[in-house]
């Protein structure tokens, strides 16, 4: 029974945290309405690793991090797609990759094109990216010596991760996530990802369960 209580306590915690960290825009309904497909890129990442290695090598790590939440977003829509959630497509990553490095767009500049040049580019209505913020590589999973408390309060904070979604034809954001990183969140970029998405689920703005809820509304 304590169990089942703390269970739904932090299921409580995290789903008001994650209404907090949303933005919508206002007139999203309207600059999306002819979004058919978007392109997920690799997020940008700060690490900040207590041990010391060289440039080379940090930047390397950086873009590990930023091609592993690429994958997971990829992997966590195409599960939902399955089962018709999304009023959306999301263009292959692999393709999207392709695409971008036979336009010499590399992980280390693409963050000098703008949203509307990489979904020309791309063939895309809107684009999905990010930033991160980490002390750990989250790809090779948080560290699981932890407390009954530490894994309560959320302590031992491992950084912040920004999902958001622009729309190609004018550049605006129209959409953004964020959320600390911290035990609660996942032992991995793949749980991390999964667990956002799902406390997420009812915001986002392309599921189809959300829009039924706006046209109950406007009725």
């Amino acid at each position: 029974m304590k169990k089942l209580l703390v269970s739904m306590l932090l299921l409580g915690s995290f789903m008001v945290s994650a209404q907090k960290n949303i933005y919508e825009h206002k007139n999203f309904d309207r600059l999306s309405q002819d979004h058919k497909i978007l392109a997920i890129i690799p997020f940008l990442t700060n690490l900040d690793l207590k041990h010391d290695m060289s440039k080379s090598d940090l930047e390397q790590l950086k873009e590990k991090e930023g091609y592993a939440v690429q994958n997971a977003l990829e992997t966590y829509f195409s599960k939902r797609k399955s089962k018709k959630k999304f009023s959306v497509e999301f263009q292959n990553t692999k393709n999207t990759n392709a695409i971008l490095a036979q336009n010499n767009i590399t992980y280390e500049d693409i963050d000098v094109y703008t949203v509307k040049q990489l979904s020309e580019i791309l063939g895309v209505d809107g684009i999905i990216s990010g930033n991160m913020d980490l002390n750990i590589l989250l790809s090779n999973g948080v560290p699981t010596e932890s407390s009954f408390m530490d894994y309560f309060l959320g302590d031992s904070n491992y950084g912040r991760i920004g999902i958001k979604i622009s729309d190609g034809n004018t550049g605006k954001l129209l959409w953004k996530y964020e959320k600390k990183i911290n035990k609660k969140t996942g032992k991995n970029t793949y749980d991390l990802i999964d667990r956002m998405m799902k406390l997420a689920t009812r915001k986002f703005p392309y599921d189809r369960e959300k829009k039924k809820g706006k046209n109950k509304n406007k009725d």
